[in-house]
This record gives structure tokens, sequence and C-alpha cells, in this order.
């Protein structure tokens, strides 16, 4: 499932606290984003097109939640990133990292605690 950036603002805000109404999700995004009551609107709707989103009638309004967990959209994000930029290698995207000098050293002491625990 494509998400695009925009419908993952929408996301993020249902990751947060579900179940929302379009209106909630409204107040929590649209300001940030520049974004009309419409705008998010036709978000949610999009989102409810790819089933991205469920929505259970509550009264005169809808209630919406994700039915994409966040953890599978992070991985297939990620990955889509890697096999994009890095040829589906990991170990270039971290030398990118540290070559631009973005790695801090509570990042590698976190790399190397990491490489140490798959080594075992």
């Amino acid at each position: 499932m494509k998400i695009s950036a925009a419908e993952s603002v929408v996301m993020e805000a249902l990751w947060r606290r579900e179940p929302l109404a379009a209106e909630e999700i409204g107040a929590e995004v649209a300001a940030g984003q520049g974004w009309s009551e419409a705008t998010v609107k036709t978000l949610i709707n999009r989102l409810l097109k790819k089933g991205a989103l469920s929505a259970t009638k509550d009264g005169r309004r809808y209630l919406y939640r994700p039915k994409l967990k966040r953890a599978a959209y992070v991985q297939a994000e990620s990955q889509g990133l890697i096999d994009r930029l890095f040829d589906g290698r990991l170990a270039p995207l971290v030398s990118h990292f540290s070559e631009q000098r973005k790695l801090t050293a509570e990042d590698i002491a976190e790399l190397k605690k990491l490489i140490a625990e798959m080594d075992r």
C-alpha cells in the first residue's frame, strides 16, 4: 500500500491516538500543515479507499482507526528507501550518514550495540 507524505501525516495522528473524528484529525494536523478542513477530509477519503483506515458511525459523525499498522508502514518505507538509493544494502546507508557527519557519538554507540547483539 502506497501512502503519500500528506496521507502519512493523517496516519501519524491516528497512530498516536485512535479513534478520531475528522474534526479531531483536522485539529491535530491542519494548522501545522496549512491545510483546510476539506483537505483533511480528502486525505481521509483517500486512505479509506486504499484500505489504510476503517470508519465507524458514531451518531452523526464517523470515527476513524488505522487498519495499517505503523510498524508495517515503516518497514515498507524503509526498505523502499534502501532499495531505491542504496541498491538494497544497509551498509552504504550508514556509510553515507557517516561521511556526511550526521552520526552522533550516541548513534555510533547504538549501532555498535546493535551489531554486538546481532553477533551473539
